[in-house]
């Protein structure tokens, strides 16, 4: 068994999903917008037909799912956060500061007890990420 994130944007999806793939290196794996839905196999949504209904970005080993919700649910991000593990200190810098333009800095990048570096924000379409480089291992 696995379990897998799925983001729900309020109509930003592919904007996302493009941040990420230049930030973080992410690959999209799959899209599918409103309008490559058979007809009738979805309830009218005005405006939404290129919007993307469902997409799989893989970033790293992880998979992530997203879209632009369904029959305009409310859509927000509240109660969790997505980690990124970093190799080193540069890369921290370069995710957080990268993430964090647009958005909101919740605890700046710094040094903790338990981590090399460590900071949490929310980026410019209001998903939560902490971002982590983790102490070498003692040897």
């Amino acid at each position: 068994m696995r379990a897998e994130p799925y983001l729900l944007f309020r109509g930003d999806c592919e904007a996302a999903l493009n941040v990420y793939k230049d930030v973080l290196g992410a690959e999209v794996t799959a899209l599918m917008r409103f309008r490559d839905a058979p007809a009738g196999a979805m309830p009218e949504m005005s405006g939404m037909a290129d919007k993307v209904m469902h997409a799989n970005l893989k970033i790293g080993n992880t998979m992530v799912m997203a879209s632009d919700g369904q029959c305009g649910e409310a859509t927000g991000f509240d109660g969790f956060a997505l980690t990124l593990e970093v190799a080193d200190t540069a890369e921290a810098q370069r995710v957080f500061a990268a993430l964090a333009e647009g958005g909101e800095v919740r605890m700046p990048l710094a040094p903790t007890f338990f981590a090399r570096q460590f900071g949490m924000l929310a980026d410019r379409f209001g998903v939560p990420w902490m971002v982590i480089e983790h102490m070498p291992e003692a040897g």
